[in-house]
């Protein structure tokens, strides 16, 4: 398959909220949620990360007592989690 793509939103918004992630924790996130996000996107044979790969990766990969503040972080992004099932 083809080397996988961000959608740009997908990846802005990604950003956004990795960098409000614990600096301490931020680089094994970052690895964890983008390497979800591209599995995501690849078990639907599709070469590029949509939002809604970003939105399952961090509920995926961010452990539950996390949700809330990740919850509100999106939130802030105008990103409608519950529309994903989350």
């Amino acid at each position: 398959m083809a080397d996988i793509v961000w959608d740009k939103t997908a990846k802005e918004n990604f950003e956004v909220i990795l960098a409000k992630i614990p600096v301490f924790l931020r680089s094994i996130a970052d690895k964890k949620v983008s390497h979800r996000a591209e599995m995501n996107a690849r078990s639907d044979n599709r070469s590029e990360v949509s939002q809604k790969d970003v939105v399952d990766a961090f509920f995926m990969e961010t452990p539950f007592g996390f949700h809330g503040p990740m919850k509100i972080d999106m939130e802030e992004l105008g990103i409608d989690y519950e529309k994903y099932g989350h």
